[in-house]
């Protein structure tokens, strides 16, 4: 059997204060896709989480107990998900966790990226790490599935690229 995520938290409870905030988040980010996504599943307030992070708070039992319940869960369902590779800001407006067809409930794992060398770079993480799928910008999407093996998806951001004339037209008349 594998090194596991629960597993993991069990060994970083007991490194520094400093190390272990620093481990925990990027333990949560790699297993959930982002804190926000891990609050939602976990039913943690995001303050709380972000307090253990920032070192206004130091978790406490039933918080560490929460945190090590998901991770196991998230292991013996073993969740599959989604990638969604595009910019931060982009990844900010996205208030899902979760998307869901007729019969399956898939996580939605953020994975940021400013360049096209890193869609390349965040495209392969997401495929080692387990991504069912992978959605990502129609400029690299054609590229992107020649790299990867798992079904690629373009986003079509059709009301977006209307408000962006709208945008520049109103400009245009300044």
């Amino acid at each position: 059997m594998g090194y596991t995520e629960a597993e993991r938290l069990k060994e970083i409870i007991f490194f520094t204060n400093d190390r272990f905030k620093v481990e925990l988040e990027s333990l949560l980010v790699k297993s959930f896709g982002s804190i926000k996504n891990f609050s939602d599943i976990s039913g943690i307030p995001l303050p709380t989480l972000y307090k253990i992070f920032s070192g206004d708070r130091e978790p406490n039992l039933k918080t560490l107990r929460k945190i090590y319940e998901v991770l196991k869960e998230g292991e013996e369902k073993n969740n599959k998900f989604i990638a969604l590779i595009a910019s931060r800001p982009v990844l900010n407006m996205l208030d899902e966790s979760y998307v869901s067809d007729s019969d399956s409930k898939y996580l939605i794992k953020e994975y940021p990226a400013t360049s096209i060398e890193e869609v390349f770079i965040q495209s392969i993480r997401a495929e080692r790490e387990g991504a069912s799928a992978l959605v990502c910008a129609p400029i690299v999407s054609s590229i992107v599935e020649k790299v990867v093996t798992i079904p690629v998806v373009t986003i079509m951001p059709q009301k977006s690229i209307l408000i962006a004339l709208k945008t520049a037209a109103k400009k245009l008349k300044s």
